[in-house]
Formats: structure tokens, C-alpha cells, sequence
């Protein structure tokens, strides 16, 4: 029951390292405070470099490719479980990378 659940007031009473049934079992008896949430909300603010790095400014480019590439790359891409599109920007920074570096560039 709801009622029954043990009031959390700071981050500091969540144990860390749990398994997902550890987890589970511990939010199933704990219930947030508003006092425990804007706790977190402060703690979040202050560990932003755990988070990765925020994204730069894109632009949209359209690229003319024949069928059979883009069908290779989004079989690949169902490998890895990622969107074609994004394997494709992987590939293209991964490659400028290295011809930066063999041309002396960085």
C-alpha cells in the first residue's frame, strides 16, 4: 500500500549499485519527498559533466547515394542497432578524423 512506503528526503538514501530487481523492490517501498526531488534536481545541476556533452549547432545536408549503399548501410545499421542515418555521421567523422591526422592537420 502507498500509505505503508518510506519517505525519502535526500538523494543520499538511495543505494547505489543495485541490480534491476534490487531496484525494483526498493522503489516498490520508498516514495520521493518534494523535499528529495528538488534535492535531485540541485544534484543534477551539479554533476553535468557526467552527462555527455551537449549538442553543437547542425545543419541538414542532403546526400545523393545509389540504392545498394544505403540498403548495405541500413543492414548494418539493424546490426548495430542504430539508425542508418546516425551510422552514416559515425562513419563520416570517424574517416575525417583519420585523414586529418594523415595529413597532418591534427
Amino acid at each position: 500500500m502507498a500509505e505503508d512506503k518510506k519517505l525519502l528526503t535526500d538523494v543520499s538514501q538511495v543505494p547505489k549499485n543495485m541490480t534491476d530487481e534490487e531496484e525494483a523492490e526498493f522503489w516498490a517501498t520508498h516514495k520521493m519527498t518534494e523535499e528529495f526531488l528538488l534535492q535531485a534536481v540541485v544534484d543534477e545541476d551539479e554533476n553535468d559533466e557526467d552527462l555527455p556533452p551537449k549538442r553543437t549547432e547542425a545543419k541538414t545536408v542532403t546526400i545523393r547515394m545509389d540504392l545498394d549503399t544505403i540498403e548495405r548501410l541500413q543492414k548494418l545499421a539493424e546490426i548495430r542497432h542504430k539508425g542508418y542515418q546516425t551510422l552514416l555521421k559515425q562513419f563520416v567523422i570517424e574517416r575525417l578524423y583519420e585523414e586529418e591526422k594523415r595529413s597532418g592537420v591534427i
